[in-house]
């Protein structure tokens, strides 16, 4: 005898509001023109840091516009073959700007490394100027993609890449104050390089964290185990079985599995005490259970003493 499915499925996932589309706009247009601004003054100043906080903001526009497409795509409903709509967008677009900004800090490594041994001549204060006004920029565009959205992985990204890229103006306006004043034209890669590093860690994180759910992988924090041992823990369930749990996008967690009650059951009801637990102690909101009642117990036959042994056979 078989127990009811979980048709009523309700998403947990994360739902971007039109505000959060504008706040992602104001960052957009605040990187893209400094971006320019910056380009242009690295020329002049013969500045790598400048020209590597250029390619590392060409990477955060890309970023943003990028999730204001996958965030557009992953609203479209569910249609035709896409049973979940368009929501694995967001996660192509992190992946992107992870193999984005992997590259660039490759070729800015290999650039600083050179200059670190043949240091071109840097216009200090004109890296300094440049570099200040890149970190009243970017606060305000950090600012406006704080208050965004989070929840999506796709948002978080725009967001680590615009606050990474504050920190590297930072290291810049260090680099342009120390060629100022000791001449010292060296600190212009070294800057180059605390900047390759700070884009090479925020590639780590967003290749891994898309990684995990192109490999459906748990969601971070969820350990399978312990969601089949609560699933177990429930009174009248007595297996659980084909146990999965992934993310279909990011804060969109599901699980299926096949659960096993007493005979003498509602197993209807145990699937609802089963799915309160899933969703109290774990978040899950998108469960689809198969439940079933356990199989009857085989009859076990003795044999009568007379015919234990077989008739004999005739002569």
């Amino acid at each position: 005898m078989s127990g009811g499915h979980d048709h009523d499925h309700v998403h947990g996932h994360w739902v971007t509001e039109d505000s959060d589309f504008g706040k992602l706009w104001i960052a957009l247009l605040l990187l893209g023109g400094f971006m320019v601004v910056e380009v242009v003054f690295g020329i002049v100043a013969g500045s790598l840091a400048l020209l590597s906080d250029a390619a590392h903001m060409l990477t955060d526009t890309g970023a943003i516009a990028l999730s204001l497409v996958a965030l557009r795509l992953a609203r479209r409903p569910a249609a035709g073959a896409m049973t979940f709509g368009l929501k694995r967008a967001e996660i192509l677009s992190a992946h992107a700007n992870g193999l984005t900004l992997l590259i660039l800090a490759a070729i800015i490594l290999v650039e600083a490394i050179r200059r670190l041994f043949s240091p071109p001549e840097v216009e200090g204060g004109l890296v300094l100027a440049v570099a200040l006004a890149g970190v009243v920029v970017n606060i305000a565009a950090t600012m406006a993609l704080a208050r965004a959205n989070r929840q999506s992985l796709n948002v978080e990204g725009a967001f680590q890449h615009v606050l990474t890229d504050l920190y590297a103006f930072l290291g810049t306006a260090i680099a342009g104050a120390v060629i100022l004043l000791t001449g010292f034209e060296r600190a212009d890669p070294i800057a180059s390089l605390l900047v390759a590093a700070l884009m090479l860690r925020s590639s780590y994180g967003l290749l891994t964290a898309s990684g995990r759910v192109f490999l459906e992988a748990a969601p971070k924090g969820v350990d399978p185990e312990e969601v089949g041992r609560a699933m177990v823990a429930v009174p009248g369930v007595v297996e659980v079985h084909d146990l999965h749990v992934w993310e279909v996008t990011s804060g969109f967690p599901a699980l299926s599995a096949h659960v096993t009650v007493a005979r003498d059951l509602d197993c209807h009801q145990k699937r609802r005490e089963v799915e309160e637990v899933l969703r109290d102690r774990f978040g899950l909101d998108h469960t689809t259970l198969q439940v079933d009642h356990e199989p009857r117990t085989l009859l076990e036959l003795e044999v009568a003493d007379g015919l234990a042994d077989p008739p004999p056979r005739p002569a």
